[in-house]
Parts: structure tokens; C-alpha cells; sequence
């Protein structure tokens, strides 16, 4: 009898990637539908666990489902653009670098606040107050994650 592939237990173990984040990508036709058993197991290829390598792989450098629908249909496509590859990831990198902008920011201004909040000895808590009633913007009304 030919071999069925493998169980999502085996390709998860084989790629890296949780049965649960498996089934995630499946749901967001991140990966095709696996072919299944008489008995509705998921069965899984090689080719599908290369799939999901290369999925954690894009996963772990923040990009998002939608870039990483992008990349895929990039790395399928043996005539693609170096230059369309270099544009998306340029592209996810300029956007890493302003979230860590705006974290900075926030950090920052929790700093703040908590300096505020130990400088003072009086009764109630700065911090709380301050967001309850700020007294000035503790960031610009555009900033947020």
C-alpha cells in the first residue's frame, strides 16, 4: 500500500508549524485543503510541509497574512521580479521600523508617567489619573498600534 503522507501531528512536527496555526493557514487558504482519509484525517505532502517552512519563515519576520499570500504567489512564480520581491520586503521593513518608532513613543511616555507618578508622594496614583483626565495628550491623537 502506498504511503498517505503524513497526519497534521507529523507535519507539524516536520515544519515546525502547530496542528493549530496548520489549520489556521488552511482556513485562510494560506495552504491548499489537504487531500483526507475514508476516515477525514487531514494528510499532508512534503511539498506541504515545504509550504509551511517557508510560511513560519515569513511569519517570524512579521509579515502579514496578505503579504504573505503575496510572497507565496512570489515564490511560485519562477518568472517573478526580483524587484517586486525586493519592494515587498523593503516595504514590510519601513513599516517594522515605524512600529518601533511609535513603541518607542509609547515607552517613553509610560516612563513618564510612572517618573510623575513616584515623584509625587500625595495620595492616588498619577498614572491612573492621567488616563482617566489626561491634562495634555500623552501622544498625538495618529499615534496608536
Amino acid at each position: 500500500m502506498a504511503s498517505l503522507g503524513m497526519n497534521i501531528g507529523e507535519a507539524s512536527a516536520s515544519s515546525g508549524v502547530s496542528a493549530k496555526m496548520i489549520r489556521y493557514y488552511e482556513s485562510v487558504a494560506l495552504i491548499r485543503a489537504p487531500g483526507r482519509t475514508a476516515a477525514g484525517y487531514r494528510r499532508y505532502d512534503e511539498s506541504d510541509v515545504r509550504t509551511l517552512r517557508f510560511l513560519k519563515r515569513a511569519r517570524g519576520l512579521g509579515f502579514s497574512v496578505e503579504q504573505m499570500r503575496d510572497l507565496l504567489a512570489l515564490w511560485r512564480d519562477e518568472g517573478r521580479s526580483k524587484t517586486e520581491v525586493m519592494a515587498l520586503a523593503l516595504s514590510h521593513a519601513e513599516a517594522l521600523e515605524a512600529k518601533a518608532r511609535e513603541i518607542n513613543e509609547i515607552t517613553s511616555a509610560l516612563r513618564e508617567l510612572a517618573q510623575r507618578c513616584q515623584d509625587n508622594h500625595q495620595p492616588g496614583c498619577l498614572i491612573i489619573e492621567e488616563l482617566a483626565e489626561p491634562r495634555q495628550p500623552i501622544l498625538a491623537p495618529s499615534q496608536h498600534l
